[in-house]
């Protein structure tokens, strides 16, 4: 199926509105349970900060719903980490108090971009996350230079960069108007791996063109690429309108969001590899197709996958057999 194709000015123009959000909150703030490299069930801090919009304008993306048009002040976001850690009841100085051990620090956009994340906050961000033993942030694979190391050496904790890979299918990736091959991708791969900064990825479940089959296929292959590159954890995410883009997508026949059962059927191979941690997005799961009779059960076993990180017991239904 032939997509349309748009360019960043198109992709804008079928927004619907932002939400409103402040310079000095973030968007969202949560504790979660995640299995850690060590395979070990932790309690993770989740912050989604504000700060300015990403300067790529990827097709199915709608993570600028909650961004800022202008710079993010500075100051802004350390005010915003001080002000989730203690609603959250936890402590900066001693985190594992509060039986966390690790913070991502995800800001719609790229951390090491200074237009995102103010390089001059940097000293009071890392006072604040110092005593987690892993720190998350997000960056697209073009922008990781030597800002990446030079704070990583102001954390004593382990470093961890989630950048998207979306899909290595050939026609798929350039679409997506991501501005990235997959020759750079590995490269971005290969040299924060080179200095021990862990690699964590996205991964797209049905991107537009792609029927059911095709969908789990590709999101397969991706998981094994990105293993191949030196990720050491893939995180799945289902692909959903909501952005304007994909919304009119949908409405054209160009795209469906993913069945539960093809959502089983990524997580189970990418558990079955053996190579690192892969996990399933769960949010917006009211989004997902499927059947209304076993979709809670399916739902349950999705999550208990990804906490334990092994197969569990298959659903039996006898609705959708």
């Amino acid at each position: 199926m032939d997509l349309p194709v748009f360019n960043s000015g198109q992709i804008i123009a079928q927004r619907p509105a932002k939400n409103r959000v402040s310079p000095d909150r973030p968007y969202a703030w949560m504790i979660e349970p995640e299995c850690d490299s060590q395979r070990h069930l932790q309690h993770v801090v989740t912050l989604l900060l504000t700060g300015s919009e990403c300067r790529f304008r990827c097709t199915m993306c709608d993570l600028w719903k909650n961004t800022l048009d202008e710079a993010t002040p500075v100051g802004g976001i350390p005010r915003q980490i001080a002000f989730a850690l203690n609603d959250l009841g936890v402590d900066p100085q001693h985190p594992s108090a509060a039986g966390v051990s690790a913070v991502k620090l995800y800001n719609s956009s790229n951390f090491f971009d200074k237009r995102a994340v103010p390089f001059e906050d940097w000293p009071a961000i890392c006072e604040l996350v110092q005593n987690f033993e892993t720190v998350v942030v997000e960056n697209h694979p073009a922008l990781n230079g030597e800002s990446v190391f030079k704070f990583q050496a102001l954390l004593p904790g382990q470093l961890e960069v989630a950048m998207g890979l979306e899909t290595i299918h050939p026609a798929v990736l350039p679409w997506l108007n991501k501005q990235m091959t997959l020759s750079q991708y590995r490269q971005a791969v290969d040299r924060l791996v080179q200095r021990n900064v862990r690699v964590r990825t996205f991964i797209l479940v049905k991107p537009p063109s792609l029927n059911e089959t095709e969908g789990v296929d590709w999101a397969i292959r991706s998981i094994e690429y990105a293993f191949d590159c030196g990720v050491e954890c893939c995180s799945m995410v289902p692909v959903r309108a909501g952005n304007g883009t994909m919304d009119q997508l949908k409405h054209d026949g160009f795209f469906e969001p993913p069945e539960i059962t093809s959502l089983e059927r990524v997580l189970e191979a990418g558990l079955q590899m053996g190579h690192g941690r892969v996990f399933m997005d769960l949010w917006d799961s009211q989004l997902f197709g499927g059947c209304y009779a076993c979709r809670e059960q399916r739902l349950k076993r999705l999550a208990k996958m990804n906490q334990t990180q092994l197969l569990e017991k298959k659903v039996r239904c006898d609705v959708c057999r």
